[in-house]
């Protein structure tokens, strides 16, 4: 499912970055594991149960050269990067990537540019889609439009949408953000049915509001 890759990381030529699990610490037994990348100080959390991707399978299902961060996490036992593109994951699926943007895609990265970067969520932007031969999704409902203002001039969008492929219907929950200068992309996207979205949507709101950019 190629099309998913839909996103401006065309311009994406991230650095190295450095992975941090950093559990909580405490008394008690830890809720959260913290997935942080400490070159771009970004970071978000994710249930304890929920277990993570193996890079190289994660880069290979994404086509990723592996230069900038890509992680992802799953809920359940059987955590497949398969799911990064499946419509009937029953599970939440979660990935986080960072990068750089050339000064193309800095210049003509907008609003509107961020709630595309994934999926086509915009009115425009599903119109080309749909004009394109092959595009396979259908039925799509927009559920969160918001506009996110963070500290040191970090921006973006939160959208939460559905789309249906082969009469599954999937629920995706996307953060997109960039620095001041938009020189920075941090994009954080969750999805699964539209059942277990509901069914886990209290912890997984948890972990999408949980994403930080704490731009240098």
């Amino acid at each position: 499912m190629a099309s998913m890759a839909h996103r401006v990381a065309k311009g994406l030529v991230g650095g190295c970055a450095l992975l941090l699990g950093v559990m909580v610490s405490g008394c008690a037994a830890p809720q959260y594991t913290y997935v942080a990348n400490s070159n771009a100080d970004t970071y978000f959390k994710v249930p304890n149960g929920w277990h993570k991707i193996s890079d190289s399978a994660l880069q290979k299902e994404t086509g990723s050269s592996g230069s900038g961060w890509l992680v992802a996490y799953e809920a359940g036992t059987n955590p497949m990067a398969s799911d990064f593109q499946s419509f009937d994951t029953v599970e939440p699926f979660v990935f986080a990537e960072v990068g750089e943007l050339n000064s193309t895609a800095s210049a003509q990265l907008s609003y509107d540019g961020l709630r595309d970067i994934f999926l086509p969520v915009t009115s425009t932007a599903r119109q080309d889609a749909s004009a394109q031969q092959g595009f396979p999704f259908t039925n799509f409902q927009q559920i969160r439009d918001q506009v996110l203002m963070l500290s040191q001039g970090v921006h973006g969008v939160r959208e939460t949408f559905d789309y249906s492929y082969n009469g599954v219907a999937d629920t995706f929950d996307q953060v997109a953000l960039t620095n001041a200068d938009q020189t920075e992309l941090y994009l954080l996207v969750l999805h699964c049915t539209t059942t277990c979205y509901s069914h886990d949507q209290s912890e997984i709101n948890d972990v999408m509001s949980s994403f930080t950019v704490r731009s240098p």
